[in-house]
């Protein structure tokens, strides 16, 4: 079997998600390239080396742009925080590598664009990680659009809440600190549910946005301590938090469907509440990612005596994408699935020399939405995109 060698750069959360992916794939997946989980990358080479032995990888290095120049590195895995995404992508484009990145994909605009135009320009697979357009459950939503089941789309609803950060005492992590993250639950939730807005409904034309920031100050953390969400803390001293704590969009689609995204982490007993409405002419979709196997379709073609929301269990192999890979009609799957599902589809695309979606321009049109709601906060003002 012909392979691909990968390099991981990043081994915290996402690095184990994506090494979870790459190990998987094959193993419930035909492929006709399998990708070799060949070397990772990160700074610190004790718990580095921990990670490549649990999860299989061949070597390790400390040094990114070694790992990117190396002659038996097919693919770049970018795992890691966002400010570092376009340094390293720009380099391993560069070097005619494929780009396997962490959403958001940039820090701003500009270097989304710079992104795009060099990958597009050196003719290698890119594709930024927005692994929910792989559930089951939004293809079926996807679909049912396409087939025109829902008519013309007036309505988007989007939500994204988390509340992990609601104790004013849980540490100033770099996702809370502009400078390494960009912004805080705008691009971080919002990106998400822009990039399922713009592949469900299309493209956005105009911004109004509005944030909040609900803590100024936090402890500083236990950068020793295992994970993002540990919430142990160094000491008494304290650091100003850079980033908005909450983001709240509205906006106005190219087909004149209007639009609202929520995104905060201060929502208690939500801990990853992805959440989507989209009400048309012919009938209406709900999605819900904490039930992640069911779509909920309302529509208008029913008989009245017959009329409702219908829970529609999207586990059906044959009828339902990649199911039929994994378990018998029925059993769920869960969050890390959809980055097996992704990862198949980015080793055929680089294997096979095609496109995959989302790539670094969608990356870059989504880029171009969060930025753009950022401005309006600031002014109080409309951003028309058009």
């Amino acid at each position: 079997m012909k392979t691909m060698n990968v390099g991981i750069v990043g081994y915290k959360f996402m690095g184990k998600a994506h090494s979870n992916a790459w190990k998987k794939a094959p193993l419930f997946f035909d492929m006709d390239v399998k990708p070799v989980l060949k070397v990772a990358c990160g700074r610190h080479q004790e718990s580095l080396k921990a990670f490549a032995e649990r999860w299989g990888w061949e070597q390790t290095e400390t040094e990114w742009k070694k790992m990117v120049h190396r002659d038996d590195v097919d693919i770049v895995d970018i795992s890691a925080p966002q400010y570092l995404h376009y340094e390293i992508a720009m380099e391993a484009a560069r070097a005619g590598k494929h780009i396997f990145c962490e959403k958001p994909l940039a820090m701003d605009l500009k270097q989304a664009r710079e992104m795009y135009e060099l990958a597009e320009k050196k003719g290698i697979t890119h594709y930024v990680n927005h692994n929910y357009r792989r559930c089951p459950a939004v293809r079926l939503a996807k679909r049912l659009i396409d087939e025109g089941r829902v008519g013309r789309i007036f309505h988007w609803r989007g939500a994204y809440l988390q509340s992990w950060i609601v104790d004013p005492n849980f540490p100033l992590t770099w996702h809370l600190q502009k400078e390494f993250a960009g912004s805080g639950p705008q691009g971080d939730l919002n990106s998400h549910s822009v990039d399922l807005a713009r592949y469900l409904v299309g493209d956005i034309r105009k911004v109004s946005c509005m944030t909040a920031q609900f803590i100024k100050e936090r402890p500083l953390p236990d950068e020793a301590a295992s994970g993002t969400f540990s919430g142990k803390v160094k000491g008494a001293e304290k650091g100003k938090v850079t980033v908005e704590d909450a983001a709240f969009m509205t906006v106005e689609f190219a087909n004149g469907a209007l639009g609202s995204f929520e995104a905060s982490r201060f929502a208690p007993g939500r801990k990853n509440w992805n959440y989507f409405e989209i009400y048309g002419s012919k009938g209406s979709i709900i999605f819900d990612l904490e039930r992640m196997n069911e779509l909920q379709f309302f529509s208008n073609e029913d008989p009245a005596y017959a009329q409702g929301f219908r829970t529609i269990l999207a586990t059906e192999g044959g009828q339902h994408e990649y199911i039929a890979n994994w378990w018998p009609p029925g059993h769920v799957i869960g969050y890390e699935h959809e980055f097996v599902h992704a990862v198949v589809d980015f080793v055929k695309a680089a294997s096979t020399k095609t496109k995959i979606e989302p790539n670094f321009y969608d990356g870059m049109k989504e880029m171009e939405v969060l930025e753009a709601g950022l401005r309006s906060a600031e002014t109080g003002k409309t951003v028309d995109l058009a």
